[in-house]
């Protein structure tokens, strides 16, 4: 029998590729204040909400910055953030961490929840104010898991904000209601930290 070559298998054809997914079309002349959630277990939550306070400072807006946790811990944003006055108004309210595990014992309870009332009646008048082009929440989520204010205050807050302020809230474990209702959420999601090395927190990068 002769020897005949078999024709070659024909190859299959190329999977088509994937369809883009749809974008509505940009109005380039739109504008909105906006809700921004920066949540998660990573960090770089409050660091990006102060790159948001420069940003908006370089062109020249309003900001309230405000943080309800840090207390008095020397940190490299209370030093630098005042000196980008007028434009941004700093302000830190809280006495410190709550949770257990960092929290300062001498401090009691009744002391972090008379500060955490005081800093959320002064965001709700600064934001009904109409100042500020851009509000800052740090770590306003460490508040309502800690119990020190309602969960539906504050996104009563989101609501009824005027329409052009823009509006920051960072910390971790944000409700489902609030992602709701925000326009942009960033979860910051921990993949390699310093610290599983034994690297300490250094100043300049993490305070």
């Amino acid at each position: 029998m002769s020897d005949q070559s078999q024709p070659a298998p024909a190859s299959a054809a190329p999977a088509p590729a994937p369809a883009p997914e749809a974008r509505p079309a940009v109005d380039k002349k739109r504008r909105k204040g906006l809700v921004m959630v920066w949540t998660g277990k990573g960090k770089g939550k409050t660091t990006a909400s102060i790159g948001l306070a420069v940003r908006a400072a370089g062109n020249k807006m309003r900001v309230l910055y405000l943080q309800f946790v840090k207390g008095a811990w020397k940190t490299g944003e209370r030093q630098a953030l005042p000196l980008l006055a007028p434009y941004v108004e700093y302000r830190v309210m809280g006495r410190g961490f709550t949770i257990d595990r960092l929290r300062n014992k001498s401090i009691p309870p009744e002391d972090h929840a008379a500060a955490a009332r005081e800093a959320f009646d002064f965001a709700r008048e600064a934001v009904r104010s109409r100042q500020y082009q851009m509000v800052v929440l740090d770590e306003i989520m460490a508040t309502m898991n800690a119990g020190l204010i309602a969960k539906e205050e504050v996104l009563e807050l989101v609501r009824s904000k005027p329409a052009m302020l823009h509006l920051v809230l960072t910390g971790r474990n944000a409700p489902p209601e609030l992602v709701e209702l925000a326009d942009l959420v960033s979860e910051v999601v921990p993949v390699k930290h310093p610290l599983q090395a034994g690297i300490p927190a250094q100043r300049g990068v993490e305070f």
